[in-house]
């Protein structure tokens, strides 16, 4: 591959994305992938202001004002770190982007998905992944992974969870080339397998195997 991979990993708090993320990273790695990891809000320094602020603010954050913080750090994050990896050569595995937008402010918070999307093009600046993972697994079995020590967005009430859930399976049927789905439910070597299996794929594609 001459251009790198740009892979996004979505879903649920408690869903296990992260860990998936960070055990594609090593198996890409040891096939010898220049490999990068980053996330949403909070990868760069400007970035890690903005997602202290999402995460732990304690006053009240009005819900557009959260939209675009969440605009802010996508942009600084596309512009200044996502797409010169990309041009490298370098894969870059992304812990939450767009999609999260629309199923955490527009079917959660229940803002204007269309109007949230007309955004996301303006943060992204015509950089979209090649594949988007969305982890899915059950609101109740999400909740009791996250445990009790929960963020200002995780201590939201489960009818907001569910929402979210139903607001990323929504984007999956529409964006069904890029999204695909990861049954979350099952064991960790069983999602990573799958998870695996589709990056597998993806980069065959690429390369014209």
């Amino acid at each position: 591959m001459k251009k790198g991979l740009f892979i996004t990993f979505e879903g649920a708090d408690g869903s296990g994305k992260t860990t998936q993320l960070n055990n594609i990273k090593s198996f890409l790695e040891q096939k010898g992938f220049d490999v990068v990891v980053t996330r949403e809000p909070g990868s760069l320094e400007l970035g890690k202001k903005i997602r202290e602020i999402l995460l732990h603010y304690d006053g009240v954050v009005a819900d557009r004002c959260e939209i675009f913080l969440f605009l802010a750090d996508r942009a600084q994050h596309v512009e200044t770190f996502i797409k010169p990896a990309i041009e490298e050569g370098k894969i870059v595995l992304c812990d939450r982007h767009t999609d999260s937008t629309i199923a955490y402010q527009g079917y959660g918070r229940g803002q204007d998905v269309q109007l949230l999307k007309e955004l996301n093009k303006i943060a992204v600046n015509g950089i979209y992944p090649d594949l988007t993972l969305l982890f899915d697994v059950s609101t109740e079995v999400a909740q009791e992974r996250v445990g009790s020590e929960k963020d200002r967005m995780e201590s939201i009430g489960i009818e907001f969870h569910k929402k979210v859930r139903n607001g990323y399976l929504e984007l999956k049927n529409e964006y069904s080339d890029r999204i695909k789905l990861v049954n979350a439910n099952n064991s960790i070597e069983e999602v990573f397998e799958e998870t695996k299996n589709i990056i597998t794929n993806l980069i065959q594609q690429k390369q014209g195997v």
